[in-house]
């Protein structure tokens, strides 16, 4: 389904008026699972625009247990100028605590499916590191219908710090291709700022890389709603 601005607009605020409660957790507390749903000016991924500059609705469920594994899934609107319309991404993984020691981790893999054109699909492993408010990530990807992209590797380094109502944000990440010849290594980073309001989430963040002739940095506006 190819979505234009208005029908993104428009679909986006009737799922953000729903009011319906989607958290649910098993009376032992052992299992819980939530939803929510955003509607962004641009949907913008590792610095990288998906969706030409246009509004891009998403949304997910996940599924968690209290010993730590987790899945869910999760979707946008996409514009790549081809077939692709609609990303849909499945993960599962691991997290938990390293003790008292305040480090947490986090480790799994994620399928990024995009159904009306196959050959832009990829799979990676991830895993994570935080400390307070910094996190340090690195994702590889294992497997893709495009052999170019595969082995890939994707460093990132990024934390958030409340302040009052708000909390601001900032991070940096780095994309190494393990095929020079098909795809051009690149830094991006990013800074915003995010609040709560009547019950939604609001956020702003610049975005930009160090991609040679590409404009690439752009203000993403997000309403945002968990339930």
């Amino acid at each position: 389904m190819k979505l234009n601005k208005l029908s993104t607009v428009l679909a986006a605020s009737a799922l953000l008026a729903t009011s319906s409660a989607m958290a649910w957790e098993s009376e032992d507390g052992a299992w819980s699972t939530s939803a929510n749903v955003a509607l962004s000016s641009e949907y913008v991924w590792r610095g990288v625009g998906q969706s030409a500059s246009d509004p891009a609705i998403s949304g997910g469920m996940d599924v968690g247990h209290s010993s730590g594994l987790y899945a869910g899934v999760w979707a946008s609107n996409v514009d790549f100028g081809s077939d692709a319309s609609v990303e849909v991404d499945y993960y599962a993984g691991f997290g938990g605590d390293f003790g008292d020691s305040g480090v947490s981790y986090d480790l799994g893999g994620l399928y990024y499916d995009y159904p009306s054109e196959d050959a832009l699909d990829f799979f990676e492993l991830y895993g994570s590191l935080s400390y307070s408010f910094l996190t340090a990530g690195i994702a590889y990807t294992a497997d893709a219908e495009d052999e170019a992209l595969e082995d890939s590797i994707y460093y990132s380094l990024g934390g958030d710090y409340a302040i009052g109502r708000f909390t601001v944000a900032a991070g940096l990440g780095h994309y190494d291709y393990d095929d020079d010849n098909a795809y051009e290594d690149y830094t991006n980073w990013y800074v915003g700022a995010s609040t709560e309001l009547a019950g939604f989430g609001l956020d702003v963040t610049y975005h930009d890389t160090d991609l040679d002739g590409s404009d690439t940095d752009a203000f993403v506006f997000t309403i945002s709603k968990s339930m």
